[in-house]
């Protein structure tokens, strides 16, 4: 666990878990929630540092789509770099961690769209990635908080996302993911009659939805990464300068699943 000393003790980082998902393409998150097509570019595959695309609720009361860095940078954070490091959240911790808490107290809640997400499956002794999708191959929203990030009073403002995970010990999807003897991890899915109560209603009402996703409704399946050249290409499509160079944290190499890890590169779980 990393120490943050600009907040006085623990930041709260957990370990890595969802650290590669293919958003939702502009046109399907339109759909999704009913607003206007998001008016920027991102990657087909996300990874932390990544842009995409997130949900919240907006002060007028409609659902606001933003343009968000994944990897949560707390309001207080330094610099940016820490998102390499936020973008899961523990639900039991989520409360107490500091990079977490404020965002929580302030019901900082938010829906992250996708297609799909990827896992390291360990059960050939080498992590392969697979990927984890619904059964009827349409898109879906998981549990997420944002917060906003100033890089210096007055200076660029970044807005950014982490996504929330729940103990899948046992699932029926999910508890094949990670080494052996890790605990299993899982993003929460959350159905659309969830995604008032989830922005909108009390924080304990918005815990209990943090449930297992329904295992007949998703499936997990082998997609063995793209080659190296498809990384520097989704590497080349972040955007730099401006008012985003900083918010672009480099990517280490071991959350990378873009390429299938050797047993000594696991990517690991939150």
């Amino acid at each position: 666990m990393a120490t943050d000393a600009g907040n006085g003790g623990s930041a709260g980082y957990d370990c890595p878990m969802c650290t590669n998902y293919r958003p939702a393409t502009r046109e399907i998150a339109a759909q999704m929630f009913d607003f206007p097509a998001p008016a920027f570019d991102y990657p087909e595959e996300a990874y932390p540092g990544y842009v995409a695309p997130a949900v919240r609720r907006s002060a007028a009361g409609r659902l606001q789509g933003i343009r968000g860095v994944f990897g949560l940078i707390p309001y207080w954070a330094k610099d940016a770099s820490i998102g390499r490091r936020t973008y899961n959240a523990r639900s039991e911790t989520v409360t107490e961690r500091p990079a977490f808490r404020q965002a929580w107290q302030r019901g900082q809640r938010a829906l992250v769209p996708m297609e799909r997400f990827y896992e390291p499956d360990w059960h050939s002794g080498r992590a392969v990635r697979w990927r984890i999708e619904r059964t009827d191959g349409e898109p879906f929203a998981v549990a997420a908080l944002w917060d906003r990030w100033a890089a210096r009073p007055g200076g660029e403002v970044v807005d950014s996302f982490t996504l929330l995970t729940i103990n899948a010990d046992g699932h029926p999807v999910m508890g094949r993911f990670h080494r052996p003897g890790d605990e299993k991890r899982s993003l929460v899915p959350l159905v659309p009659q969830a995604w008032s109560v989830w922005l909108d209603d009390d924080p304990e009402a918005a815990l209990r939805l943090l449930l297992p996703m329904a295992p007949a409704e998703f499936t997990a399946s082998a997609d063995p990464a793209p080659p190296p050249v498809a990384v520097t290409q989704a590497r080349a499509l972040r955007p730099h300068g401006g008012t985003t160079g900083a918010a672009m944290v480099p990517i280490p190499e071991q959350l990378s699943l873009a390429i299938d890890t050797a047993p000594g590169n696991d990517p690991g779980h939150a």
